[in-house]
């Protein structure tokens, strides 16, 4: 390959992954032209991109980005997959088809999150945490559960008091209906001759 055409790989490569915060380095290993199609078309519609490339020029199209450190131990022909929602998304959704039959040959070999370098195993652990979606539950579940505490000890202290505002109300309605009959017949007692 000629050094203007690997110039081009690099720098098609460094448009590409501009945006990107972190990526996850994978080997398709033994997968077919065919397997690799069904791959990239699962992963499409999940908003994933796959890229096969080769490590030298992914080094170089890294420099210098948070990026970089997931080419530091990786050798030869490789696929990187960044998009998803997040990167557990991403990685969650790998390790899915990993398990599926006939892409036994996809594993990780690394990956980078937050400039720092992400080894096989750390990519398989990140597989286990909470997607985005499921923080932001977790996150408003604890925010609103003090507020919803707080309401139910107003509510529970304010129900006691409109109930007994209630039963207070409720005796002294009594109470004048309980005084108004003797009060007509005493009136009524007295307008009469004796």
């Amino acid at each position: 390959m000629s050094k203007l055409v690997k110039n081009m790989l690099v720098d098609d490569l460094k448009a590409r992954l501009s945006d990107v915060g972190e990526l996850i380095v994978v080997s398709l290993g033994k997968l077919d032209a065919q397997r690799t199609t069904v791959l990239r078309q699962t992963l499409r519609k999940k908003k994933i991109h796959l890229t096969m490339v080769k490590n030298s020029l992914a080094q170089r199209a890294t420099i210098d980005t948070p990026l970089a450190p997931a080419f530091v131990k990786c050798e030869g022909m490789l696929a990187i997959a960044w998009g998803g929602e997040d990167v557990v998304d991403l990685v969650k959704e790998l390790d899915r088809l990993t398990a599926l039959k006939g892409f036994e040959g996809l594993e990780f070999r690394g990956g980078a999150l937050d400039g720092t370098r992400l080894e096989s195993s750390d990519v398989k652990s990140v597989a286990k945490w909470p997607s985005r979606a499921e923080q932001l539950s977790i996150l408003s579940g604890q925010i609103s559960s003090p507020a919803s505490t707080l309401v139910g000890q107003i509510l529970s202290a304010g129900g006691v008091l409109a109930g007994q505002i209630s039963s207070h109300a409720d005796d002294l309605a009594k109470k004048s209906a309980g005084d108004a009959p003797e009060s007509s017949n005493a009136a009524g007692a007295e307008s009469l001759p004796a």
